[in-house]
């Protein structure tokens, strides 16, 4: 059984760490919390992070799992193919013209894309690539597929053509199960785990940049109103940009609850914080 260890200024967070980095869900590993953590004097002095042990239970399931969200995220992608009202005949001169726009505009697309430069196939960075230019082949979708290792040694892999947004799914989800599957196949009979990255138009930057401004406005919520926020339920990766966002937000604290799929974060207030809102209201 492969087991991997990860830290945290909490034991939730360092879990959700390993969660995001695996790509699996709380009920796919088991847990062993090596060190507790302590905040120290002031949040300053003898703090130490938290510690833990995350054991993957059976990868062959977990595989499956992946494979059923990529199939189903995919029935949910918006049939290209809906009937349309018949086109009315249009002149031949016009016709021409349109013919002629039309084949500009897809030969300016075609420039636009940077053919992917092919990597070497035993290589990180290489196996991903060739894994993903045949299951993206398998699917039908049109896509170069860019692969590099950045400069920590994490493989980070960018699709790019005018199929593209299809590899992205609900909120995500066909992004998530495709990089799930990828990194499966990347680590498979390695020692050393690599973490792989996979992003479609810039999608998950977007989805960082939103998260960060939920974050930011739940924690004023509530400080406002003094009580505790629970969020939607996310994912590890999501729950992980959550937990950094208000990391040295002022007066609130960040830990998960519930079981996947419907694990989500509470922000609360600490303690600190609670006992200067109750003597501003007494004032």
């Amino acid at each position: 059984m492969k087991t991997y260890e990860y830290q945290g200024r909490s034991v939730e967070e360092a879990i959700d760490a390993g969660l995001e980095e695996l790509g699996v869900t709380i009920g796919d590993v088991n847990v062993v919390v090596l060190e507790e953590g302590a905040k120290g004097l002031f949040g300053l002095f003898g703090s130490r992070l938290a510690k833990v042990r995350l054991e993957l239970k059976h990868e062959e399931n977990l595989a499956e799992g992946a494979r059923r969200v990529f199939q189903d995220s995919l029935s949910e992608t918006p049939d290209k193919k809906e009937k349309t009202a018949p086109k009315k005949k249009e002149p031949a001169k016009r016709k021409e013209s349109s013919k002629k726009q039309e084949k500009e505009a897809t030969e300016e697309k075609s420039s636009a894309i940077t053919p992917a430069e092919i990597k070497d196939a035993f290589s990180p960075e290489g196996k991903a690539q060739s894994f993903l230019m045949d299951v993206t082949r398998l699917m039908g979708v049109e896509v170069e597929v860019h692969a590099n290792l950045d400069e920590e040694g994490n493989v980070r892999i960018v699709f790019e053509g005018d199929s593209r947004g299809i590899l992205i799914g609900r909120r995500g989800d066909t992004l998530d199960a495709l990089q799930y599957l990828t990194s499966l196949y990347v680590n498979k009979g390695q020692e050393d785990y690599t973490r792989v990255t996979l992003d479609s138009e810039g999608y998950r930057a977007r989805r960082e940049e939103a998260l960060i401004r939920l974050a930011h406005r739940m924690a004023n919520r509530a400080r406002k109103t003094g009580r505790r926020v629970a969020l939607e339920s996310m994912n590890p990766y999501e729950r992980r940009i959550i937990h950094s966002a208000l990391q040295k937000e002022e007066g609130v604290s960040t830990h998960s609850e519930g079981e996947d799929p419907n694990r989500h974060i509470v922000i609360t207030l600490n303690r600190g914080q609670r006992e200067q809102e109750y003597d501003d209201f007494e004032d």
